[in-house]
């Protein structure tokens, strides 16, 4: 073992910062001795409980900690779960970032709308190069998946190599460039892999998922029954590939094609820029043009597949779109498949368009990026890795790669499934946890970031669930005698108007407790708004069985 060390010095420690345990916010590093890689920087989307909250990105405290260690950013591809919080985190860590060409372009638009592409170092990385950084060479590997240029990494250090797949597919038929380079992961399971960080998201799925390709055939025959009407097709905006198969479809049905919804215009002209798609002359026209043309000659593809609110397809389906509104004689095709926890959304955005008319397709016009047992088993058998670290999803798709692992020769020991925060140290002889990193979900809200924590986050769920009772009162600064008031105003807790008995019984039990306190010669303010609180939540709650966020504010005169 000894000997062994001395060779190899010391171990690759790799620390998960985010994206294990959920769908979204990846991010890892990667440390040996006085280097630093890390893989993505991705964000989240708030859950329900997350009252106001825009985005959620990562804690990169130990990032921050260990500044001089770090060495760049490598990204596997543009989706916002990958990407999303560059710009905030690249505010706090400037350092250089590497990826290929549309995930290039991608993180270039946002970093424009944040002022910052003068002050970054990018550097667009080809598939097949090693760029060296500190005791890392990382190697960009082409793989398949629903946006073009995606890349898999091979992270090599002197402790070995780590494969990390990001999200992908093996998609011998894509719709844009070359299938997944399945050769350069055989020669590096010849070589020897240390570890493989496999996507998971379809982990439980069995069989192949279909190529990208089939889309482009379903979106045919849809064309073909509906060519008397106009279609509009939602999807993701980050999906480039399903974008150029409804643009080829519509260019063969002889019909005009409008983009709507600022991500999607913002990535399609990206990949328009870069060559990542492919446009027929005259086939792509701006929405406000799109009067000119008869309504069975019109396509518009836009966002909203995921039922957000704000988003594009929402605004249509409630009639509150500037330019367009959905009804009769419209055929409306959701072109994914609703995230979990979306499905709510989804449902009340079908039902909107089904109301108004539309005739909704939400059915078979979408395939996933993400690979399905058979295609993992695939990746498994060609790296054949000691380790297996599945990544990219919540526990019971990382345990259902573990298992998958485990039914191709992978002991069950060398087998970790992390949790974020988690520092797994590892090289030929042996792997282990051995400690912990500080991780969490930065708020951004608005212009704030991380300027509402959880104290703000319970205050809103407080105000939600019960509403907010505001006590005034005025005191004489000489005296402390009480001048005027109690005054109580309500909002989010009763409707006043129909309760004015109760507001003028909360106001005699405030009345109470405070003369009380004068009784007893308290005038320290903390202690009077303690009283106040105390007496009113108690009242409140014997007669409503609710607890209103209580706010005593004293005005001195």
């Amino acid at each position: 073992m000894k000997k062994k060390e001395s060779i190899t010095g010391s171990k690759l420690k790799i620390i998960p910062l985010g994206g294990l345990e959920q769908i979204g916010m990846n991010i890892t590093a990667f440390e040996y001795e006085d280097s630093i890689v890390v893989v993505d920087c991705g964000l989240a989307f708030p859950a329900d409980d997350m009252l106001g909250i825009d985005l959620v990105i990562p804690d990169i405290t130990y990032l921050q900690d260990n500044i001089d260690k770090v060495k760049g950013f490598v990204i596997t591809h543009g989706h916002e779960d990958h990407i999303g919080a560059m710009p905030y985190v690249l505010k706090q860590i400037n350092v250089p970032i590497y990826a290929t060409r549309l995930t290039m372009g991608i993180i270039e638009n946002k970093f424009r709308e944040h002022d910052l592409i003068k002050g970054t170092k990018r550097k667009v990385v080809k598939f097949g190069q090693t760029v060296n950084l500190g005791d890392f060479k990382v190697e960009f590997i082409r793989t398949n998946h629903s946006i073009v240029d995606a890349a898999a990494l091979a992270i090599t250090s002197p402790a070995g190599t780590v494969i990390h797949t990001g999200d992908f597919k093996v998609d011998y038929t894509p719709v844009f460039g070359d299938a997944i380079d399945l050769q350069r992961f055989a020669e590096l399971g010849k070589k020897g892999v240390l570890a493989l960080m496999c996507d998971s998201t379809n982990a439980e799925r069995p069989g192949f998922t279909p190529s990208e390709r089939t889309v482009g055939k379903t979106f045919d025959n849809l064309f073909e029954e509906h060519k008397n009407t106009r279609i509009f097709v939602a999807t993701f905006a980050s999906n480039v590939d399903r974008v150029q198969q409804i643009i080829n479809t519509a260019f063969k049905f002889g019909k005009k094609v409008a983009v709507e919804g600022r991500s999607m215009v913002n990535i399609i002209e990206t990949a328009r820029n870069l060559e990542c798609i492919s446009i027929p002359d005259n086939t792509l026209v701006e929405l406000d043009q799109m009067k000119n043309y008869p309504e069975n000659m019109q396509v518009i593809i836009t966002t909203g597949s995921q039922g957000e609110s704000m988003a594009a397809l929402s605004r249509m389906a409630n009639g509150v779109h500037r330019k367009i509104t959905i009804g009769a004689g419209d055929t409306v095709i959701f072109s994914s498949n609703p995230i979990p926890g979306n499905e709510k959304s989804v449902t009340k955005v079908i039902n909107e368009l089904l109301r108004k008319g539309a005739d909704v397709i939400f059915q078979d016009a979408h395939v996933s990026g993400h690979a399905c047992q058979e295609e993992i088993k695939l990746m498994y058998t060609l790296i054949r890795p000691k380790y297996a670290i599945p990544v990219h999803g919540e526990y019971k798709h990382l345990k259902a790669q573990a298992k998958i692992a485990q039914t191709l020769g992978i002991p069950k020991e060398n087998t970790y499934i992390l949790s974020s925060g988690d520092v797994l140290e590892l090289d030929e002889e042996s792997a282990e946890v051995t400690g912990k990193v500080p991780v969490g979900a930065i708020l951004v809200d608005g212009l704030g970031v991380g300027d509402v924590g959880n104290v703000v986050l319970r205050d809103r769920q407080h105000l939600a669930e019960d509403g907010i009772m505001v006590v005034v009162m005025s005191l004489d600064s000489c005296t402390g005698e009480l001048l005027a008031g109690p005054d109580i105003v309500s909002r989010g807790f009763v409707f006043v108007k129909e309760s004015d008995e109760l507001i003028e019984e909360a106001r005699s039990v405030v009345d109470e407790a405070l003369q009380r306190c004068f009784d007893r010669h308290i005038t320290d303010w903390g202690k009077l708004k303690s009283a106040t609180k105390d007496a009113l939540g108690e009242f409140v709650w014997k007669k409503t069985k609710r607890r209103p966020m209580i706010l005593p504010i004293i005005m001195e005169v």
